[in-house]
């Protein structure tokens, strides 16, 4: 199993962050580069608690769907989604939400993945998701930085 770490300072208050995080819709323009949609689940609003959405984008020219699920859930805090049908063996990522000390958020993106696939999974963790996919949570995080 892969894990990394993003952490970014944001300039709204984690209670903006955190609303922004869970919002279907602003998740999905943040993702226009792998032109991603909600095709399943909640498509429009916001996510809470149990609630699941199901994400198709492309990415390396294919097609993929993700369904995940709001795990855990604390308002302006942190929140947890788990795929629990998708692409990977295993994908859980972690928002936590602090506030600055000067009106803004630290906000940090905690996520563990794993492909399938045994060794083959392994070795596209290591030498293509493991550089891709920080990649893609910081272009969110940057879209997120400009839009709140």
């Amino acid at each position: 199993m892969r894990r990394f770490e993003i952490v970014t300072a944001l300039s709204a208050p984690p209670d903006q962050v955190f609303d922004a995080c869970l919002d279907v819709e602003a998740h999905t323009r943040s993702m226009a580069s792998s032109s991603e949609r909600a095709v399943g689940g909640t498509t429009r609003g916001s996510l809470t608690l149990g609630q699941s959405v199901t994400f198709q984008a492309r990415h390396f020219g294919l097609t993929w769907r993700l369904t995940a699920r709001i795990t855990s859930w604390e308002p302006s805090r942190h929140f947890v989604d788990e795929q629990v049908a998708g692409p990977f063996k295993q994908w859980r990522h972690a928002h936590t939400f602090e506030p600055d000390g000067k009106g803004g958020t630290v906000m940090t993106d905690a996520i563990e993945f794993a492909s399938p696939l045994g060794v083959l999974g392994r070795i596209a963790d290591r030498a293509v998701l493991s550089w891709y996919m920080p990649r893609l949570i910081k272009s969110r995080n940057a879209y997120l930085a400009t839009t709140l």
